[in-house]
């Protein structure tokens, strides 16, 4: 039961649901709190009418900020007032007292952040002359029906206010002055400063303290062990969405600014959203892990600006015309393959090439087909020994070396290029051109038998 707050000063949590037999309260604070408004009331039977508009749901949003709840609260016929309780503020020399207290145990902040009120805390507090939870007359009432005491609309909003002290006893803190975030950075900052402290000067290690090591500081165990629960642990995985979101219509009567195009756009965002998609998975797969994120790059494609970050560990590190290329394979529209094309420098039948080697191999695909490379003396007497060894000697294709590291089968409209990771790669000549005939192959033998029983269109 999380509220939405406006700065750390103050939390609004939403109207509870009625609430269907059974106690108001589950928790001891919360059913101190309680005791505080029933033994200051003078009239139990408007405390039982409170009870009955708590149930009933007829408490609106409630405001918790600094020695103040306030929330509307409606009569049976609908009439609204606006009802505020008043609990006193802690002092500034108060609030450092309590600090103390909650630093010397690391208990104290555990159980905070487990949304606990510790009791042995309250008990150390009311030792120090500080009251953390209210007692009799502390729950001052304000309503806007005029009542002087506690009328049904104030006792309504301390019923309900129960409810949000069982999930969150921060509420309560909030109440006394301070908010979560500002508490807890403040109980950091006094633990390290207590742990920086040296000899002597509210820090308990130092040379020679007990537990220190060769005269350097040491730090208590117990603060520690405290300063860990300082910041709260991280939320569970979200769940992975059956499938990715869908992309928000563009089309609206507004006309776009000069050089964006909604359609384009739209298509991007459902790029991004697939690849997000994949990205979650692999990260909340088993033994899963983000990849880093890099950002892509789209300036050529006439898409400025609009690339979507690179989620995918095979996708990382694309250039323009390579993502140009994944895009393309996705099978878009016409016109945007065709714009695809132009951005990065491709006609329609490259761009063809293009995406039937992406579709066989990503980024390592698209770079066997359209760059060469010279492998080094080393790496093309290693490629000369694998083919020589991939047949038998009566099985043995002829095979001319078509410069770089690409090898055509004499007699034959096939190919195998070698690849810089040392992979095979099938190509067969389809209309005067090489094509790319299949996926990769360790063996060149299996990488030529592929492209000899291609059918290249």
């Amino acid at each position: 039961m999380s509220g939405y707050g406006h700065g750390d000063g103050e939390r609004t949590f939403a109207a509870l649901p009625p609430a269907r037999g059974g106690a108001f309260t589950r928790t001891w604070w919360g059913q101190v709190w309680l005791k505080a408004l029933e033994d200051t009331a003078l009239d139990g039977q408007q405390l039982k009418a409170g009870r009955r508009h708590a149930r009933a749901g007829a408490v609106g949003a409630v405001s918790v900020r600094p020695g103040r709840i306030t929330a509307v609260v409606k009569d049976r016929d609908g009439t609204a007032h606006r009802s505020d309780v008043l609990v006193r503020e802690f002092s500034e020399e108060e609030w450092e007292r309590l600090l103390d207290l909650a630093v010397d145990s690391a208990g104290h902040i555990a159980a905070l952040l487990d949304r606990e009120m510790p009791p042995h805390l309250v008990e150390d507090a009311a030792a120090a002359g500080l009251d953390l939870l209210p007692g009799i007359g502390d729950l001052d009432p304000e309503c806007g029906c005029e009542a002087w005491d506690h009328c049904p609309h104030t006792a309504a909003l301390c019923y309900q206010v129960a409810r949000l002290l069982d999930e969150d006893p921060f509420v309560l803190l909030l109440m006394r002055g301070r908010g979560e975030r500002t508490l807890l950075d403040q109980l950091q900052a006094r633990s390290a400063s207590r742990a920086a402290a040296p000899p002597g000067r509210g820090g308990d290690g130092g040379a020679g303290a007990p537990g220190s090591a060769g005269g350097m500081p040491g730090v208590p165990a117990e603060e520690a062990y405290a300063s860990a629960f300082l910041l709260p642990p991280l939320p569970a995985p979200p769940d992975l969405p059956a499938a990715p979101g869908r992309a928000p219509s563009l089309d609206t009567d507004t006309e776009p600014e000069p050089g964006v195009d909604p359609a384009a756009l739209e298509f991007l965002a459902t790029d991004a959203a697939a690849r997000a998609h994949r990205f979650l998975a692999g990260a909340l797969g088993p033994g899963g892990e983000a990849p880093e994120l890099t950002e892509t790059g789209l300036e050529k494609t006439g898409l400025e600006k609009t690339a979507p970050v690179e989620t995918a560990l095979e996708e990382t590190g694309l250039t323009a015309a390579q993502d140009a290329v994944r895009l393309a394979a996705g099978s878009p529209a016409p016109w945007i393959a065709a714009r695809l094309a132009t951005g990065s420098g491709r006609s329609r039948a490259d761009l063809d090439l293009a995406t039937r080697a992406w579709r066989f191999g990503g980024a390592a695909a698209l770079a066997v087909l359209e760059e060469e490379w010279e492998p080094d003396a080393e790496a093309l007497a290693r490629a000369g020994a694998r083919l020589a060894e991939a047949w038998e000697d009566d099985e043995r294709p002829v095979l001319r070396r078509a410069g770089g590291a690409r090898w055509t089968a004499v007699g034959a409209e096939a190919q195998v290029r070698l690849g810089e990771d040392g992979r095979w790669w099938p190509y067969l000549k389809s209309a005067g051109r090489w094509a790319p005939a299949g996926p990769a192959d360790r063996d060149p033998a299996a990488a030529l038998a592929t492209a000899l029983a291609a059918d290249v269109c």
